[in-house]
């Protein structure tokens, strides 16, 4: 995994390298030399199609949001901020991965090829991830137990004569019986409810060791093993022997193997106990052996992370803009009924439709910095229209078209009509359209109140959760103490 950390990074070199020239951060210059180079028409016409339809449908999206700055200018902010900030997210969870990996190789124990260190006495035993290599032959992987280093031999307890009747059941572990024995046993060291140690005898250690190991591999029928159990306590102590037949085994060439390096590293184990490291075996009969620790490397799940938060922001990118389009028309709905009566009002006072606009642009502008709001910057835009001489009827009409909502469209063509024909109901249907316009904000605001009480459901279920909780445990252990 190293070489793919390195060559992400050194990705980010090149990009770094060939973007020197460009503005910004440093992310923000690669996200401008990747956005250069995708704008190169390609040799397949379907996909430059397809890429200027999507480029389309951006900017609509982006110039209904902010209509005052041009559209490729919004487009190429858009897309320089995406690819830093994913630029940004997968450097940082490249740094983290080779963090993680050197944490993950720099713990090794194994020196020299063959040598492992153990701890101190007192600092416990360690598990040593091996693996076992005869050159073009065979491979084998051992999560093997290393020892603390022992300078007195353990001195282990004994059971008490009730202990005696549970410990024929307690060591037969996945063998059924002790007169059929063919897996290794439990020797165990204590039994649950007993102050006491075990330690472990065999009267034949070639074929049963006292950590319950069972050598059958070369039996061709069964054998009779005295296994005595001293239970001891303090000075007190016990022997209790159990007799155990060990049946032959079959082993397929690959296991035999394997149980022949198990078998001279339990014998290094026993030869190197008061030794400060253990030296493996370099043999195995006449084949060489090589040495391999094995590492766990957890790095690559980490990348695998990285990459899908880097694809859950580029989809939230993209969710984002269509979020805040739907807010803007909803905040465009609620404003509506504002606007119509406003209109309204001044035509009634004797306002033109021109002035009506005017007005409404003079009166935003002296607010304008406390808050800004869809509905009136469009009114701007339309204020400059009329005042830079474009005709009432294509100002209004673009208006309409600019706000891309039912409403409006409605409105601006309203207002054109009356326009270009002329008519003398138009402040009557203003006022109709005011009623009905406070009619649908009224049914808007019942239908964002049912959304905003489904949205709770789930916080409130998670309460309830919590309550019962916190109600059921303490009558539990109640009824338990009871």
């Amino acid at each position: 995994m190293i070489y793919v950390y390195g060559g992400i990074l050194g990705l980010y070199l090149v990009l770094f390298l060939l973007s020197v020239g460009e503005a910004g951060n440093p992310f923000r210059k690669m996200a401008a030399q990747i956005y250069g180079s995708k704008q190169g028409k390609s040799k397949n016409k379907r996909k430059d199609w397809q890429r200027a339809l999507y480029r389309r449908q951006l900017g609509d999206k982006l110039k209904t949001l902010q209509p005052k700055i041009a559209v490729e200018q919004q487009i190429r902010e858009h897309y320089l901020s995406l690819y830093s900030t994913l630029l940004m997210v997968v450097f940082v969870g490249d740094l983290l991965c080779l963090a993680a990996w050197a944490a993950a190789h720099g713990s090794t124990r194994l020196i020299d090829g063959n040598i492992l260190p153990r701890n101190a006495y007192g600092e416990g035993d360690v598990k040593v991830g091996l693996l076992a290599e005869i050159p073009g032959i065979q491979e084998e992987a051992f999560d093997y137990l290393l020892e603390e280093r022992k300078f007195t031999q353990e001195e282990l307890e004994k059971s008490f004569a009730e202990a005696q009747a549970l410990l024929p059941g307690a060591v037969l572990g996945e063998n059924d019986r002790l007169e059929d024995v063919r897996k290794d046993l439990e020797l165990v060291t204590e039994l649950k409810g007993y102050p006491f140690r075990i330690s472990w005898e065999s009267s034949a250690y070639s074929l049963i060791h006292s950590d319950g190991t069972v050598y059958n591999e070369g039996l061709t029928e069964g054998e009779i093993v005295v296994l005595t159990a001293r239970f001891r306590c303090e000075e007190w102590v016990r022997e209790v022997e159990l007799y155990v037949q060990v049946n032959p085994v079959v082993y397929t060439p690959e296991e035999a193997l394997r149980a022949r390096i198990e078998e001279l590293l339990w014998e290094k184990e026993q030869s190197t106990k008061n030794a400060e490291a253990m030296v493996l075996p370099e043999r195995i009969g006449t084949e060489p052996v090589v040495w391999k620790e094995i590492i766990e490397d957890s790095s690559g799940y980490f990348l695998i992370l990285v990459l899908l938060a880097a694809g859950v922001l580029y989809w939230s990118k993209g969710r984002e803009l269509d979020q805040r389009l739907e807010a803007r028309r909803r905040e465009l709905l609620l404003d509506y009924p504002e606007i119509v009566n406003k209109l309204t009002l001044y035509m009634g006072a004797g306002m033109t439709i021109r002035n009506a606009f005017l007005k409404m642009g003079e009166d935003y502008k002296k607010q304008r910095e406390e808050r800004k709001k869809y509905v009136y910057e469009e009114i701007l835009i339309t204020c400059n229209e009329l005042q830079g001489g474009r005709s009432e009827t294509e100002a209004y009409d673009h208006f309409g078209k600019r706000c891309q909502v039912q409403p409006y469209i409605k409105l601006s063509a309203l207002l054109s009509q009356n326009i270009r024909k002329g008519s003398n109901d138009l402040l009557r249907m203003l006022r109709q359209e005011a009623d009905n316009a406070f009619a649908q904000r009224k049914n808007l605001a019942k239908k964002l109140g049912e959304e905003a009480g489904t949205k709770l459901l789930l916080p409130m279920m998670m309460m309830l959760c919590v309550v019962m909780v916190i109600i059921m445990i303490p009558a539990y252990f109640s009824f338990t103490l009871n």
